[in-house]
């Protein structure tokens, strides 16, 4: 194959140093050939390194010339540093054709390369959470990887329930071409939330928005929606598209508030076009999204499609 993956830490430390090994060893088994970061195992406190340290990680990255610059894991450490990151270098890293790939804290390194440069980045798996589970990874988050890195890659798709509807509820009207050169953003509510009011907040219009998350009850991720509906960003995107809300337990004291509540509540204020069900967030079977390609929406009958290709 002669495609090659460098792995680097540039938020939370890997204290899974078994799933580390295994995400290592699968990336290999595909035939990829792999360098691993001299500091993707480093530690301070919560962090991979001191903030210099991964700093410094990403610009090894973005010199190491890989066909893709994968991180070993989330967590938390990015957002501290996004004034310091080297944009400029990571740029000119995705023009010579590294692909940039990470998922839950990398939403804050994928909007701030998009606030700075407009390059695109792509939400994905990470090392540990993706190829490193025990057993075989899922097949077809790494059919998607694969696209990607062959070049091959240029849309996915997923299946509502019958007669047009989702498990979170009925699309209404949402039928057809529902968007169209809208370009695709988004990743980790709790992490994009965070951003607004500072300069690594897209000011994107007429995109197509992907949200997930994980650990968060479903008021609280209702609370993060209603602060970018009430920012205006929800009302002037073509579609939002919600992915796997996972690792949440609900209470007694909910008395049936769950997430169906939460996105029947999202329905009724704003006039575009809601998906659910997006295969994509902290679960094994994901997809990858392009953070700041183009792509068209369209939906019929169960299924929804997106196209990123040309």
């Amino acid at each position: 194959m002669n495609k090659s993956v460098y792995i680097y830490s540039p938020s939370g430390a890997v204290r899974d140093k078994a799933a580390f090994k295994r995400g290592v060893r699968r990336l290999k088994d595909l035939g990829y050939e792999v360098s691993v970061d001299q500091d993707a195992l480093a530690s301070s406190t919560r962090f991979a390194g001191t903030d210099e340290a991964r700093l410094a990680a990403i610009s090894r990255a973005a010199a190491s010339g890989a066909d893709v610059a994968l991180i070993s894991r989330g967590g938390y450490g990015l957002t501290r540093i996004l004034d310091r990151i080297p944009y400029a270098e990571v740029a000119r890293a995705i023009a010579s054709g590294t692909r940039f790939v990470g998922i839950s804290d990398f939403t804050a390194f994928q909007a701030a390369l998009y606030a700075s440069t407009g390059h695109t980045s792509w939400a994905g798996p990470a090392l540990c959470e993706g190829f490193g589970v025990e057993g075989v990874p899922d097949d077809i988050m790494e059919d998607c990887f694969n696209d990607l890195v062959v070049g091959q890659g240029e849309g996915t798709g997923w299946r509502q329930d019958k007669n047009g509807e989702d498990k979170f509820g009925a699309l209404g009207s949402a039928e057809g071409a529902l968007a169209s050169d809208a370009v695709v953003w988004g990743g980790n509510l709790s992490v994009l939330t965070s951003l607004m009011g500072t300069p690594y907040f897209p000011a994107i219009e007429g995109g197509i928005l992907f949200l997930e998350d994980i650990s968060e009850h479903p008021y609280r991720i209702e609370r993060m929606l209603t602060h970018l509906l009430w920012a205006g960003v929800l009302q002037r995107q073509q579609a939002v598209l919600l992915g796997q809300f996972t690792g949440y337990q609900l209470s007694s004291h909910d008395r049936g508030f769950k997430m169906a509540s939460v996105v029947e509540w999202l329905r009724s204020k704003v006039n575009v076009p809601i998906l659910t069900n997006l295969p994509y967030g902290h679960i094994q079977t994901k997809v990858l999204l392009p953070f700041g390609a183009k792509a068209d929406l369209a939906v019929s009958g169960k299924d929804a499609m997106l196209f990123w290709g040309d």
